[in-house]
């Protein structure tokens, strides 16, 4: 039989896949990429085996996925059309990574994903593996199989009696990992809808949280965030204490309609409380810290480099190249940014850095003034001159 390596996450797509894989003459491995969902993988992987896989591996990448993936992104300031902050789509690359490397150790020369031919993801997958792998087949089942709806594949896994937790009663389709979760389908689908309160579950409703305002001061080294209040954090215990802190006082709830990759739109909610907290902490360290023509040019670069993590371009020469850039600017990018957390809000409050560019003497209108304002003058007169 010829090997196959599903990339597995336990869900209705996947576990049909096992399945109908299986039903096509394939061997299944199946792959579970641990990227902070906190979930019983033990039970995953006996439900993959339970469905027809032969083998399942399953791989611990959270550090590796914020270290490598989420901070070099924070650092670039890379968010998708002003609102996603990229959770998804990061994870991905580094998903299908490990995916070719278990193929190769267990010599596989076929891959699999349970992702739509209307999404994103499946281009993240597919470019990331063949850049790695020009060789390697690929198979998307959700693409080819007969099926046409969801309703369609629960019959299927209750036909073939596959343990799936999905219902027709809630259908909806749902992507989590330490750095944000992703919920699409069923009454999300109707723009005009607002979403209901029971598809939430990273954060508390703003009308729920507190009414006393949380204070937390985040330290950052060299664009990377390092400290809480203080205290010292491992890259993932960072994150893990934000979301914590974030979700208890309403903050990262998103919903946006989105420019699909592949053309079309749709309507998204996310929910990404610490990516919400660092993006803004670490955006007005560099107000402070950054000069303006840096700050400016930035802008178009963030954009950019958030644009190559959506279209699953992180293999990519640019993307490398763009790193080098982010890493050179972020060098002055230290201090502390102290925020206030209220209902939903996340507001900036304080900054100090020791490479800050705030001159007291030059801003202030009181005593301590020593900006000459006689300056001004002929300095309009020739900013004006060419026009």
């Amino acid at each position: 039989m010829k090997k196959v390596v599903l990339a597995y996450s336990g869900g209705l797509d996947t576990s049909c896949a096992i399945k109908w894989l299986e039903e096509k003459g394939y061997e299944v491995i199946a792959f579970i990429a641990d990227v902070g969902q906190r979930e019983d993988f033990q039970a995953v992987k006996k439900r993959a085996l339970e469905i027809g896989a032969s083998k399942v591996h399953v791989v611990d990448l959270q550090k590796e996925f914020v270290e490598q993936y989420v901070f070099p992104a924070l650092r670039a300031g890379a968010v998708y059309e002003h609102k996603y902050f990229l959770a998804t789509a990061l994870s991905r690359p580094l998903i299908a990574k490990h995916q070719v490397m278990i193929a190769h150790k267990e010599k596989a020369d076929t891959i699999a994903h349970g992702c739509t031919g209307k999404g994103n993801d499946q281009v993240r997958f597919e470019v990331t593996a063949r850049i790695l792998d020009p060789q390697m087949e690929i198979i998307a089942p959700v693409r080819i199989w007969e099926f046409k709806t969801r309703e369609e594949e629960i019959d299927y896994a209750q036909k073939k009696k596959i343990p799936v937790d999905v219902t027709k009663k809630s259908p909806y389709s749902v992507d989590i990992n330490l750095y944000g979760r992703s919920i699409e389908c069923g009454v999300l689908e109707d723009p005009w809808a607002e979403p209901p309160e029971e598809i939430y579950k990273l954060t508390v409703s703003p009308l729920k949280a507190p009414n006393d305002p949380s204070y937390i001061e985040i330290e950052f080294f060299k664009g990377i965030p390092v400290k809480i209040d203080g205290k010292s954090y491992a890259p993932l215990d960072l994150i893990h204490q934000l979301n914590n802190i974030g979700g208890q006082n309403g903050i990262g709830r998103v919903d946006m309609v989105e420019n699909r990759l592949v053309g079309i739109k749709s309507r998204e909610i996310y929910e990404n409380p610490a990516a919400t907290i660092l993006h803004a902490a670490r955006q007005e360290l560099e107000c402070l810290v950054l000069d303006r023509e840096t700050m400016h040019y930035k802008e178009a670069s963030s954009q950019k480099y958030g644009e190559l993590v959506y279209y699953g371009l992180w293999e990519t020469p640019l993307k490398r190249q763009m790193d080098v850039y982010f890493e050179e600017i972020q060098k002055e990018v230290t201090g502390t940014v102290r925020l206030k957390l209220y209902k939903g809000s996340c507001v900036v409050v304080g900054r100090k850095s020791p490479h800050s560019r705030y001159k007291e003497e030059l801003a202030t209108y009181g005593e301590k003034d020593v900006f000459d304002q006689k300056f001004a003058e002929g300095f309009i007169r020739l900013w004006g001159m060419p026009f």
